[in-house]
């Protein structure tokens, strides 16, 4: 609780320094302002090295993605994709800070796959949601507002809009071929002992698991009964200024009857294929949105509500707040960097750093994971006092 408490109040301080700071706002598409590295406050050497170590430290793994998806080390029964896969471009950056470019590198207007990125783009939906009041409130359990069977077993009615945005409801069922069990399965039981364990009361674990993020994705189909790209585009990307290019795809098996119209219902990430295929631009403008808490020029896109609640660690999970919120609670995930930071990261790895302490939005796609922590480092060190 202290160290929840110490975050908000660290990022709640922040919040004037932060508006106070955004002067300046990207136009549409390439209308983007760009500073060098001293105007930007920020010494160009160590940024030149910064983008050097993140260069040198690409991922080691396939550009070609489905490939690298049947070589997954967890072992997972059902592995067969059933969504569009795409083969990755090169290793690739932006810097911005005080919502200007300061630096880019790779193919930032390349569209690819971003995975697990995908997730911060769908819990944005629900925050949209429960802003227009489609949802009431988060603690409502979820089988109130779907119909169908998903929801209707004992444990799962007891399943709420909370538990699925921290992935602690332990849900079960099999979603578009995919059965809960499989993803991610433990290797200390054995497959018939994890299909058969007794379930935990939603909010007691947390555990990454992409169908039940599949099933958050349908849900809000249910409550907006309509195309969940449609409601990004309408109400965040086209506000943002970002490009038309971004796509958001389903499975081939994920399309449902919506009022009569066939609609599909896309995925979290792109752990069967599918999910976010956006460029490192658009990541960088959704980045900037995070880090102004949900603002932009003189509207308001996400409320302060949403924001606070994305950044507020779950219990089971404190480096985890909403899909795909992550935080830097008691710097474990990124040493170098404030507490107060967080980041929307995906496999690849794909990273977007959000760092409103130092009013710092940093991309970074295709680089190994250990590597990040590395990059951070240099970039705040090129900061002038």
């Amino acid at each position: 609780m202290l160290t929840t408490r110490r975050i908000g109040l660290a990022v709640s301080l922040l919040l004037p320094a932060l508006v106070a700071a955004q002067s300046y706002f990207p136009g549409s598409l390439d209308d983007w302002q760009r500073r060098k590295p001293a105007e930007a406050g920020m010494n160009a050497k160590l940024v030149e090295e910064a983008i050097a170590f993140a260069k040198a430290n690409e991922s080691k793994e396939s550009r070609d993605l489905e490939h690298v998806h049947y070589l997954n080390p967890f072992k997972e029964p059902f592995r067969e994709a059933v969504g569009l896969f795409k083969p990755r471009g090169d290793m690739t950056g932006i810097i911005v800070r005080h919502g200007y470019l300061v630096a880019e590198w790779g193919e930032p207007h390349r569209t690819d796959m971003t995975f697990s990125v995908t997730k911060s783009f769908l819990s944005t939906t629900v925050g949209l949601a429960l802003d227009r009041g489609l949802i009431r409130d988060l603690n409502d359990p979820v089988h109130l507002y779907v119909p169908g069977g998903h929801f209707e077993s004992e444990h799962n009615r007891k399943i709420t809009w909370e538990h699925l945005l921290r992935q602690t409801s332990d849900w079960e069922g099999t979603l578009w071929g995919k059965p809960d069990w499989a993803d991610r399965p433990p290797t200390k039981l054995t497959m018939e002992e994890y299909k058969t364990r007794k379930r935990n009361q939603p909010g007691a674990v947390y555990k990454y698991n992409d169908v039940r993020v599949n099933l958050l994705a349908y849900a809000a189909l249910n409550v907006w009964r309509r195309p969940l790209p449609q409601v990004l585009r309408e109400y965040v990307m086209e506000p943002i200024g970002a490009s038309t290019t971004w796509r958001w795809h389903g499975y081939s098996n994920s399309w449902v009857n919506m009022d009569g119209v066939m609609v599909e219902s896309v995925s979290g990430g792109g752990h069967w294929g599918g999910g976010m295929m956006i460029s490192a631009r658009d990541l960088a403008r959704f980045g900037l949105l995070t880090l102004l808490r949900g603002v932009w020029k003189d509207r308001r896109i996400l409320s302060e509500n949403w924001v606070r609640m994305a950044l507020t660690p779950t219990p089971a999970e404190p480096g985890y707040g909403f899909m795909n919120w992550f935080l830097n609670t008691n710097q474990k995930m990124l040493p170098s960097a404030p507490e107060a930071v967080f980041m929307h990261r995906g496999n690849g790895a794909n990273l977007v750093y959000v760092d409103p302490v130092n009013h710092l939005v940093v991309v970074a796609r295709w680089i190994e994971p250990k590597a990040m922590d590395g990059v951070i480092q240099r970039l705040l060190a090129s900061l002038k006092p």
